[in-house]
């Protein structure tokens, strides 16, 4: 308990302080840094990164289309926020009311650090959940600023450290077959992001696959009566989104709110388009960083196939096929829920000395990216009054 408590500590401070560093420079008004040109905004760059800012906008509406229209100048129509789910922003908007001191902007980056705190620690008992006590720290600490691009989101105010610290938890209840504890933090997960309904069709193959090779000598119904249905919890999983979607019914008056919210679904068939230069959302033909995720993420699945973790395997390869549909450049920040399970899936290798060496090489390249990257994210806004 105690070392569990010291561990805990270690990380919340290792995670406030490699977020404290990155906003330094901004915090400061640099002009530069190693030669980069920095904004001179202040931590307003910081905040005004996407997609914070339009999570600010549902946190004060609650998705109200009169509210949205009368206090937010960005040139977008009010269905367009549907794809902004509400978990994150209703978070803000509690630590907004009970913190007023704060404003919406840093009540925002506060839960933004808090669960970037509690998503480290919950890897960190998955971790040891798995048998892996012995490198579980040093894992977790490496989580918190490889990939570079994991750093900067649990720096500015973005879902994804809530998101990754939902299905990481989601995923510790069902290894322990508790599986109201499952859906539980499957339904936030699911309120956090649309990709949260991954994991119960990934909690579907895990459950069904066991039994798979036995339906070829046993008859349906005897086959059927094997499966383990005191998993239903799970279904409140599906039923969230579901009801979520009558709530934007209520306010959009369009239950298929989400699907009619613009360019904000990526998903688009046949996979790989995202290697088209001129598909929306690319742009580009410098992506050869794209294979790489596809390869790490194929390698991480048939390593934890290989090494028996079937329910990672099963989220980790139902995540990775919803990537190869994803056609946009920041395909990074589309896989990070992927990253805790291919560090699982290479534990060995990332926890060995000749990884740590390579490591303190990585530090400044990873530093001047994610500087470098936040000083260029920015969203244009002219008046923060609405925002505060």
């Amino acid at each position: 308990m105690v070392e569990k408590v010291r561990n805990f500590l270690v990380i919340a401070f290792a995670s406030v302080v490699t977020t404290v560093l990155l906003w330094t420079p901004f915090a400061l008004r640099l002009p530069d840094f190693w030669g980069i040109k920095l904004r001179q905004d202040g931590m307003a760059t910081v905040v005004a990164n996407y997609d914070g800012p339009y999570y600010i906008v549902v946190a004060k509406t609650l998705y109200n289309p009169t509210l949205i229209q009368e206090n937010f100048s960005f040139p977008l129509p009010a269905i367009y926020y549907s794809a902004h789910y509400p978990l994150f922003p209703l978070l803000i908007k509690g630590v907004a009311t009970g913190l007023p001191f704060l404003s919406y902007p840093y009540a925002m980056m506060f839960v933004t650090l808090l669960s970037s705190i509690l998503a480290a620690w919950m890897f960190y008992l998955l971790l040891r959940q798995l048998g892996l006590v012995k490198n579980a720290l040093w894992l977790s600490l490496l989580f918190l600023v490889l990939p570079a691009r994991y750093l900067i989101t649990r720096s500015v105010g973005t879902p994804e450290p809530l998101f990754v610290l939902m299905i990481l938890a989601s995923i510790y209840f069902f290894n322990k077959k508790s599986y109201w504890g499952a859906a539980l933090f499957g339904v936030l997960a699911q309120l956090t992001k649309p990709p949260g309904i991954l994991l119960f069709f990934a909690y579907i193959v895990a459950l069904i696959v066991p039994y798979w090779a036995e339906l070829a000598r046993t008859r349906a119904s005897l086959w059927l009566k094997r499966l383990p249905f005191e998993s239903y919890p799970l279904l409140a999983i599906p039923l969230s989104l579901v009801g979520l979607w009558f709530w934007y019914g209520k306010v959009y008056g369009n239950f298929f709110a989400y699907f009619n919210s613009g360019d904000n679904i990526h998903l688009l068939f046949p996979p790989f388009q995202i290697f088209n230069p001129d598909a929306t959302w690319v742009g580009t033909f410098w992506l050869e960083e794209v294979v790489w995720i596809y390869l790490f993420g194929g390698l991480a699945v048939f390593h934890l196939i290989k090494q028996k973790h079937h329910a990672l395997a099963s989220f980790a390869g139902v995540f990775l096929v919803s990537l190869l549909f994803v056609s946009h450049r920041d395909l990074a920040r589309y896989s990070l829920p992927l990253v805790p399970f291919v560090y699982i899936a290479f534990s060995n290798l990332l926890a060995s000395r000749e990884f740590r060496w390579v490591m303190v090489l990585l530090i400044i390249p990873i530093y001047l990216f994610a500087i470098a990257f936040v000083t260029n994210s920015v969203t244009p806004i002219g008046d923060w009054a609405p925002f505060l």
